[in-house]
């Protein structure tokens, strides 16, 4: 299996490196900061470690698409949409 996510950053330079395809990416973050940083050429210093997810991350799961009705009355409400992008037009003006 190819590493797909969040891993202590091998090369030693930041926190956290993203793995996509068992690829390190420019995509890092030392702390709650995210940033871009390609990885420096040669072979990673350490092995990869993954890194636990928290509690309050997201979780797809959890993801539903608008149009299903399986899990109760949708949310979408047309004539509550119609009046907030019509209050949106009075405040803001049209797009030019």
């Amino acid at each position: 299996m190819k590493a797909q996510g969040w891993y202590r950053d091998p090369y030693l330079v930041h926190e956290d490196r993203y793995f996509s395809d068992g690829q390190p990416t420019k995509l890092v973050r030392d702390g709650d900061a995210e940033a871009y940083d390609p990885p420096p050429p040669g072979q990673p210093k350490l092995e990869l470690v993954g890194v636990p997810e928290s509690p309050d991350s997201f979780n797809s799961n959890e993801l539903r698409r608008a149009d299903d009705l399986s899990a109760g009355p949708a949310r979408y409400d047309r004539t509550n949409a119609f009046w907030a992008a019509l209050d949106s037009v009075v405040i803001y003006g049209p797009i030019p």
